[in-house]
């Protein structure tokens, strides 16, 4: 099912325009859907990884 991103309602796939509102529906969504998918991915792994790295290079308590 396509979503229509102006009026946000399901379509079938084989069409180009929304039943709802008549706007263009948007192509390759399941393309994109994993695209994203694959950026979060990896974006929570550098930001694990950087987080890692500063727990063992900062200072753990202030020196007297």
């Amino acid at each position: 099912m396509a979503t229509c991103l102006y009026c946000q309602q399901d379509n079938p796939d084989d069409l180009a325009t929304c039943q709802h509102c008549g706007m263009a529906l948007p192509q390759q969504q399941k393309q994109r859907a994993a695209q994203r998918l694959v950026r979060f991915k990896w974006f929570v792994i550098a930001l694990t990884i950087f987080c890692a790295i500063m727990i063992i290079w900062l200072p753990r308590s202030m020196p007297s």
